[in-house]
């Protein structure tokens, strides 16, 4: 009989259970102590590749960049390298000054899906061996549409480097005019003019209301010397602000890390980092790397408005919300800033602040507040009670958005429950329903009004459809069980009311209980 191959750590108990404990730490998100018993593993036993990818991915989080390399060494020698390995390779080399080592690695990266970043690596290092006219390497549009955009910024910003700045000045104006406001571009470039004695021009190029380029414009000084270190690091976090949102989120972190070991100043690159780190459930280590960027950065408004993010997906609220305040009351806020801190009052049950935090946002929009802010000022003031104000702003919503089924659903049910203008309050939920037929909220919504005006036959198939979509929605279970009680179907009530109990609380969970006991009155 044959039997299963036995994995190469099997007859080493040591290194078994230092991955099984790495195994439990990255389920939990806990990356540091995942890289720590990963490497544990590895030590037991060394040249086994299924520990090493494992050990590679969660040094990469943690930052353990001593086994990321080990890792690397192994999975070469295996032969299953992944190919985002040559993204360290390349920043290990040009971090060293060893340009040989770095042209090699992008020679590497050329025979993989990254080849589209091997010129310009390789530009950026004949530009600091030496190679003043560096950017005619990048001459050539390239093969594809990241070839011919990541090779058109770098061949403008190595312009600017190797002295012709009026040519490379004209080339990311021209980048700009056709892509739309590349903030990374701008900052680079700035950078650059800054260090070439151009702050005039830098400042000019980062025009315009943007608390980073704000910023930028504050603390120009001397910009930034230009060389390899600088070129390859922008070059990995331009292409790690593309992914870090997608299923390529594992290349975004290599890229970040890549980009931090050659700048480690390098705040954008964090940020990024500190993004995709959330966005893969490591939120600990998020927030620890948003905690080292200071007040003085550029980018500093924008990390709070990150840290908000993560703290949120963290489950700490309460630092969410008081970051959110923070940012919400510094000078310069934006509707936006504003409108987050809403949204976090209203999760917080603090509606009134909530109402408040919206009208100051409607204040600020620049182009004045629209659809969204009305329904969510409104929809924070009808939950805190304050319904004839709240009316007022969910009618402004639908009268700017008629065609906005939530819109329509918000102030239609909001009537519905109040008992008022059902008429209108049913013709805004059937408009609603021909826009999202497939919503479930909706369909409960106007299955909730044919019952209220007497028309169980047409309600009944609404609140069954949505009762099988959210199974676990208790006002949804609970209107089915309503329903089916006034059709005469006592036990399917119960039935649904028990549902819906599954998941009530505080006063839910007492109505439903009594409606158990002894039906509808």
């Amino acid at each position: 009989m044959m039997t299963a191959a036995r994995p190469a750590w099997a007859d080493v108990p040591q290194s078994l259970a230092a991955y099984v404990k790495a195994r439990a730490a990255d389920a939990d998100g806990a990356v540091e102590a995942a890289s720590l018993a990963y490497g544990q593993a590895l030590a037991g036993s060394p040249g086994n590749p299924v520990i090493a990818i494992r050990a590679y991915r969660e040094a990469l989080a943690a930052g353990d960049m001593t086994l990321v390399r080990a890792s690397i060494d192994t999975l070469q020698t295996a032969g299953v390298a992944p190919a985002d390995a040559t993204v360290i390779a390349v920043a290990d080399a040009v971090a060293a000054g060893k340009w040989e080592a770095a042209n090699a690695a992008a020679d590497r990266m050329a025979n993989g899906p990254l080849e589209f970043l091997a010129p310009v690596i390789k530009a950026w290092v004949a530009f600091d061996r030496g190679d003043a006219d560096a950017a005619r390497m990048l001459a050539d549009s390239g093969k594809g549409g990241l070839s011919r955009r990541f090779n058109a910024e770098n061949r403008a910003l190595l312009l600017i480097a190797g002295g012709k700045v009026d040519e490379g000045i004209a080339q990311i104006r021209v980048l700009l005019g056709a892509g739309g406001g590349n903030l990374d571009l701008r900052v680079n470039a700035a950078m650059l003019l800054a260090h070439a004695g151009r702050a005039d021009v830098a400042r000019a190029l980062t025009a315009g209301d943007d608390r980073v380029l704000a910023a930028l414009r504050e603390q120009l000084g001397d910009g930034a010397a230009p060389g390899a270190r600088f070129g390859v690091s922008r070059l990995f976090t331009r292409l790690a602000a593309d992914l870090v949102r997608g299923e390529a989120r594992p290349l975004s972190i290599v890229l970040g890390r890549a980009a931090m070991l050659l700048d480690p100043r390098d705040e954008r690159a964090r940020l990024i980092l500190a993004d995709g780190l959330s966005a893969d459930g490591a939120e600990r280590r998020a927030i620890a790397l948003l905690d080292e960027v200071q007040p003085t950065s550029i980018y500093y408004a924008t990390v709070l408005g990150a840290k908000v993010t993560v703290l949120n997906r963290a489950g700490q609220r309460d630092r969410a919300l008081a970051t959110a305040g923070e940012i919400a009351a510094a000078p310069g806020a934006g509707a936006q800033d504003l409108q987050r801190y809403g949204d976090l009052l209203v999760a917080a049950g603090r509606f009134d602040d909530a109402a408040a935090a919206y009208a100051s946002a409607m204040k600020r929009a620049k182009d004045g507040p629209g659809w969204i802010l009305y329904l969510q000022r409104g929809g924070a003031l009808e939950q805190g009670g304050r319904w004839r104000e709240a009316e007022a702003m969910l009618e402004q919503a639908v009268k700017l958005a008629p065609d906005e089924a939530v819109a329509l659903n918000y102030l239609g049910y909001a009537r519905l429950t109040r008992g008022e203008n059902l008429a209108s309050a049913q013709a805004m939920l059937e408009r609603a329903a021909k826009l999202e037929p497939d919503d479930s909220a909706i369909a409960d919504s106007l299955g909730w009004a044919y019952v209220q005006t007497g028309q169980i036959d047409k309600a009944m198939p609404l609140l069954e459809r949505a009762a099988r979509a959210e199974p676990a929605d208790v006002t949804i279970q609970e209107h089915l069980g309503d329903a089916y009680w006034r059709s005469g179907r006592r036990y399917e009530a119960r039935y649904a009311w028990r549902a819906a109990s599954v998941h009530a609380e505080a006063d839910d969970a007492a109505r439903l209980s009594a409606k158990l006991a002894a039906g509808l009155k």
